[in-house]
């Protein structure tokens, strides 16, 4: 046993020896092949810093750019907000010339809320649905918040709650879960799904007690209940 112990210890740098000699042999051969693999390798790589820099100068020229449009829309004056006016671009151009930026992906939420707000719900659940979701506790969750109170108002009951509880968990915090999971349970309850909306409301109960929609929620308990 000790003697093939020993000779593999001796075999290990032959074997090695052997399998260099292997790769110099094919890298002898392929070189070119290699060469155009390693290039190929070296501009994705470059490419990707570029990118990467070129998308945060134009994150900062987007972030400038929509300054405009948000204040329009604190100002209530959505159709500005949406379409430019003057020096003011609009959301929808924002969304298009700086395409690919996270200020474009937040315009397209701005958009939403604002066709919702003119009650072009089609345009906003549109714009809503395109929005790609972050990973925060406010902004995100609010969207799909908003995305689930269109559903229910084009009708969808059964969509809309499923997607405020998924807000709801997406937030998970005491601003907007508990009125999430609140507005999913009276849908529910709307439906004659009473035990779904009971389960949420003892979840508000429950998980969320420091908010202020939990003090009250015994009453919703109560009715959906009877």
């Amino acid at each position: 046993m000790s003697k093939n112990k020993h000779q593999e210890k001796n075999d290990e740098p032959i074997a090695l020896d052997v399998q260099l000699s292997k790769s110099e042999a094919f890298i002898e051969k392929n070189w070119k092949k290699i060469a155009v693999v390693l290039g190929i390798a070296v501009v994705v790589v470059v490419g990707f810093y570029i990118y990467k820099h070129y998308m945060q100068g134009r994150e900062v020229e987007a972030q400038k750019a929509i300054a405009g449009a948000q204040t329009a829309f604190a100002q209530q004056q959505y159709d500005i907000a949406l379409n430019g006016e003057g020096n003011v671009k609009g959301f929808l151009k924002i969304m298009d010339e700086y395409s690919g930026t996270e200020t474009a992906n937040l315009a397209k939420l701005y958009a939403g809320l604002a066709y919702a707000k003119t009650d072009k719900t089609d345009e906003a659940v549109k714009m809503l649905e395109g929005f790609s979701a972050q990973d925060d506790e406010m902004i995100s969750p609010s969207a799909i918040a908003a995305l689930g109170n269109l559903y229910v108002q084009k009708g969808d009951k059964e969509k809309g709650a499923k997607t405020l509880v998924k807000a709801a968990e997406e937030a998970d915090n005491d601003a907007i879960s508990p009125i999430c999971l609140l507005q999913a349970g009276e849908v529910y309850e709307s439906l004659g799904q009473n035990d779904k909306a009971v389960t949420l409301y003892n979840k508000i109960k429950d998980q969320y007690f420091r908010s202020a929609i939990a003090q009250q929620i015994d009453m919703y308990i109560e009715r959906a209940t009877k």
